[in-house]
Parts: C-alpha cells; sequence; structure tokens
C-alpha cells in the first residue's frame, strides 16, 4: 500500500463521543434507509403546505 497518499475521510460524517454511532439500523423504529425529511413527515404533502412559487417570466417590450 501506498503510505504517501493521504485516504479519504468523508467530512460530511457527525462527530460523535468516543464509542459512540453516528446512525445505526438497530436505534430506529424500521429496518432500511431513514427519510432525510424526518420521522414526521407524510407524503404526499397538501399544496397548500409547500413552500414552492412558480417561477413567471415577465418579456420586457419597449
Amino acid at each position: 500500500m501506498n503510505k504517501s497518499k493521504k485516504p479519504y475521510v468523508d467530512n460530511g460524517w457527525p462527530q460523535v463521543a468516543d464509542g459512540e454511532h453516528a446512525v445505526t439500523e438497530l436505534s430506529s423504529t424500521r429496518a432500511g434507509n431513514l427519510s432525510p425529511f424526518g420521522e414526521d413527515t407524510e407524503f404526499p404533502v397538501p399544496a397548500a403546505k409547500l413552500p414552492y412559487i412558480h417561477p413567471q417570466t415577465v418579456i420586457n417590450r419597449v
């Protein structure tokens, strides 16, 4: 192994106490991937609750 190269370090991984795990399926209520939107979000979200504003183009003609 080439020791001159630095190993990959994921900067997005959270810092936790020594001996702790950041994420685990064992402490989750379900197996598999957890939702990035949280446990309380149910889909589909009503359109009235979405913070989306549709863009509107105004053509500048003189």
